[in-house]
């Protein structure tokens, strides 16, 4: 009986398990295909690029390794994957910091502040900031106000 020491044995037991396979459909490889070539962002593409690898028979740590991230993240997606489709692999809504000022929220107080202090933007941003009870920077304000303007212009080509 051979003695094995603790790390050997956690990495024996490690290597026991099988190989996770997607099998794919055509269709699908075709979809994963042109997403992981043409998708909008590069989390989605590399996520795609999962699924494509896992349905060639690799390990998840072999996955893990050529695309640089954690086993149990490609686990992760493979499992939204199954359940969900190619629509889980997209980040979903609410992810990400959310805005300090809120076009439905804040619009009404950022243009009364503008037509009181229209030509300082410092003053502008200090008279929001007092009536909205929220710190936050002149560049933020000069966002917010690109952003506004943006939502006119569609509102008035429609």
């Amino acid at each position: 009986f051979k003695r094995f020491s603790y790390l050997n044995l956690l990495a024996l037991i490690k290597n026991m398990g099988k190989t996770r396979i997607i099998i794919l459909t055509d269709e699908q490889r075709q979809v994963l295909e042109k997403g992981y070539q043409n998708g909008n962002s590069h989390a989605f593409r590399k996520r795609c690029h999962i699924v494509l690898l896992k349905s060639e028979k690799r390990s998840s740590e072999e996955v893990s390794t050529i695309l640089k991230m954690s086993e149990p993240s490609v686990n992760t997606w493979l499992d939204r994957y199954e359940s969900e489709g190619i629509m889980g692999l997209f980040t979903k809504k609410g992810r990400g910091r959310k805005p300090i000022l809120n076009v439905e929220t804040d619009e009404t107080v950022v243009r009364d502040a503008i037509k009181v202090e229209r030509q300082r933007l410092t003053e502008t941003q200090a008279i929001i900031a007092q009536k909205l009870n929220k710190e936050f920077s002149t560049k933020t304000l000069k966002l917010f106000l690109k952003s506004l303007s943006a939502d006119i212009i569609v509102s008035e080509n429609q």
